[in-house]
């Protein structure tokens, strides 16, 4: 499968974070897009809310401009923290009172890492690279109605 230059970047940074263990969701420097954007933070600038998809002035204006950043536009950035943020568990947009200083597990991390490889999918028109049910010929809906079957086989013994 083809994939562009910002998507690579972008997973190969992600990658390399995530196993040396600075991939961290309250680090503006160390989140999904301040690693995406080589642990430059300028990006927050963009929202006045971590997590918000709501472009301020800043954002608006280099959204209007089309500047990418690392290939991305200020909304794909947003968009790319809030799934990560999301899927580590925090309630969004984050608030000052919701920030600690307790370190995630890297379970939560890597579902972290996996939403926002979905999200860098979507933008680039992909299938999800972490999606492996094509390897193993599974499909959910098939799977979940096969359960329901056999649960209904068992009620009626």
């Amino acid at each position: 499968m083809e994939t562009s230059k910002r998507f690579n970047e972008a997973v190969n940074k992600l990658y390399k974070a995530f196993h040396e263990d600075n991939l961290k969701p309250l680090s503006f420097q160390h989140c999904a897009v301040g690693t995406i954007l080589d642990h430059k933070t300028y990006w927050k600038e963009f929202s006045d809310a971590n997590g918000s998809l709501n472009l301020n002035y800043v954002g608006l204006v280099h959204q209007r401009l089309e500047r990418k950043f690392n290939g991305y536009s200020p909304l794909e950035l947003l968009e790319i923290e809030k799934a990560f943020l999301q899927a580590c568990g925090y309630q969004l947009p984050l608030h000052h009172s919701t920030f600690s200083s307790k370190k995630e597990s890297k379970e939560v991390l890597f579902k972290g890492l996996e939403a926002v490889i979905a999200q860098l999918c979507i933008f680039d028109h992909i299938p999800n690279v972490m999606d492996c049910s094509k390897l193993f010929d599974y499909d959910e809906k098939e799977f979940n109605s096969s359960i329901q079957t056999k649960n209904q086989d068992f009620v009626g013994v």
